[in-house]
């Protein structure tokens, strides 16, 4: 279970009995899917899932969990090139000197590890969903080690106690089923999909950018080295690569009121923030105009674990006191009988939301 900005682990079961709750629901779409937390939880559920992000990391997890069929996979085999993984001894490379010694994500010893795990995942296997597998269970690995807030930003002053523990791979639970992974702009991706019985929109809904905040990630899935710079150590097209999502003056709301309109579904099941760009009552609109019945279902959430630390300078000050500590995640559903659905999905219990 990886650490994610938004992350929507506690609100999954909710998510998954408002789509079991439309009459009929058997294929479903995921557009914005992130690390595929929602996506999983559809699939294993029983839909038939299309999970699409721009980000490489994603991509391979999709291809990972959702596009791989657990019933087609060698599992015997994948499990050996695990053991054969954790079984190399360490090269200190691009990874290492990048963000373990010019900065602090990994300890040294782990990143080592990482250089040659991640070089051997390309001549271990031909087989493009065993080399998902393996990167998946690698950036899944790495995640359990590092020395972060949850963010790769910046990194603790201090090695986190997680990070102390040496790095191993763990063979990912794949799920049964039918999947598609994609890696296209949410605006380009609704031109070029099928119809779907429901789709779960989880848009970036203010500035953080997922690029820069998961950007190790990014490099370690494309296996790349990049020229970095700041005291992170981000990959140089951060300063330049950037989501329209994560735009003021309204370009956010146009945005995705382009992939409101266009979206191939019968039903739409959206989240957002009451800290982001787009207006609620705007964003019901949108809904409303496409759609016509509109249900909304506000949730009680935790902010991310550095809105509760504070702001720092660069030499460990504390230079800004922590924001506020809760917001409000409000899940919109959208299409025929939309409050009925909503009545329906309330026999399912929602966890405490972090």
């Amino acid at each position: 279970m990886i650490k994610y900005l938004g992350s929507k682990r506690r609100l999954v079961p909710r998510i998954v009995a408002l789509a079991q709750a439309i009459p009929g629901a058997r294929t479903a779409l995921d557009l914005f899917t992130g690390t595929t937390r929602v996506a999983q939880g559809l699939k294993r559920a029983g839909f038939t899932v299309t999970a699409n992000d721009l980000a490489s990391y994603s991509e391979a997890l999709a291809q990972a969990y959702i596009a791989a069929d657990a019933r087609a996979v060698d599992v015997a085999a994948v499990e050996a090139m695990v053991a054969e993984l954790n079984a190399l001894p360490g090269v200190r490379g691009y990874f290492t000197r990048t963000f373990c010694e010019d900065a602090r994500y990994v300890q040294p010893a782990n990143g080592m590890r990482v250089d040659a795990i991640r070089g051997r995942i390309e001549t271990i296997t031909a087989d493009a969903t065993e080399r998902a597998i393996l990167l998946a269970a690698l950036l899944e690995a790495t995640d359990r080690v590092d020395s972060t807030t949850g963010l790769q930003m910046a990194y603790l002053k201090q090695w986190s106690a997680r990070s102390h523990r040496p790095l191993r791979l763990r063979m990912p639970v794949l799920i049964e089923g039918e999947g598609r992974a994609m890696r296209l702009d949410a605006r380009e991706a609704v031109g070029l999909l099928g119809q779907y019985d429901v789709a779960y929109l989880d848009p970036p809904y203010n500035q953080h950018s997922y690029y820069r905040n998961y950007h190790v990630w990014e490099t370690l899935v494309r296996g790349d080295a990049p020229p970095t710079y700041g005291v992170a150590r981000k990959r140089e097209d951060c300063r330049t690569t950037r989501s329209v999502f994560n735009a003021r003056a309204g370009a956010a709301e146009r945005a995705l009121g382009e992939v409101l309109a266009a979206v191939p579904a019968r039903h739409v099941i959206l989240s957002f923030s009451d800290e982001g760009f787009v207006a609620l009552d705007a964003l019901r609109a949108m809904l409303q105009g496409r759609f016509g019945d509109v249900a909304a279902v506000p949730v009680p959430s935790k902010r991310y674990v550095g809105a509760k630390i504070g702001i720092y300078s660069t030499d460990g000050r504390l230079v800004g006191a922590p924001g506020h500590l809760m917001n409000t995640e409000w899940l919109f559903v959208a299409g025929p009988d939309a409050a009925g659905i909503v009545a329906r999905a309330d026999g399912v219990a929602l966890a405490e939301v972090a």
